[in-house]
């Protein structure tokens, strides 16, 4: 078994952390030239905002780091599969590269439902890698829910 990169370790600790805080563990990062620029975690029930999902909270931080709104030399590492509104945020934002680790069948916008990037009103499709950390983000989400149910 092989260490995971660095972004995506981030960004299962990231998840880790947002569980603890009673969110979804869900937790992401923005890496720009190898360097983790920003880094987001669920926070729907916290800051009281739907849009609130790690993604958007690791884009948003990583445009405010950079000043621009455009992250076309940024990668993005997620421990879920993005849903329709991070996958479209993911698209106006052109991030290069999507990684995520966990696939989500049920709410999942990229190999799942709608398959965002590839719908044809799709005005950026960011090169995708899915699978690595899969099986510690889904026991997060496992771990998480168990209690809730």
């Amino acid at each position: 078994m092989f260490p995971l990169p660095a972004p995506m370790r981030a960004a299962l600790d990231a998840a880790a952390r947002a569980g603890l805080a009673g969110e979804v563990p869900v937790g992401a990062v923005v890496v720009q030239g190898g360097t983790i620029i920003a880094t987001g975690a669920n926070a729907p029930r916290r800051l009281h905002d739907p849009t609130a999902h790690a993604e958007i909270q690791a884009i948003r931080a990583a445009a405010m780091v950079l000043g621009r709104d455009r992250l076309e030399d940024c990668n993005l590492w997620v421990t879920l599969e993005p849903c329709a509104m991070c996958a479209g945020a993911i698209a106006h934002a052109r991030i290069a590269r999507l990684y995520y680790a966990a696939s989500d069948p049920k709410g999942g916008a990229v190999e799942h439902g709608p398959r965002f990037f590839r719908q044809p009103t799709c005005h950026h499709r960011p090169e995708v890698y899915a699978g690595m950390g899969e099986g510690e983000a889904a026991g997060l989400l496992r771990d998480f829910f168990t209690v809730r149910r």
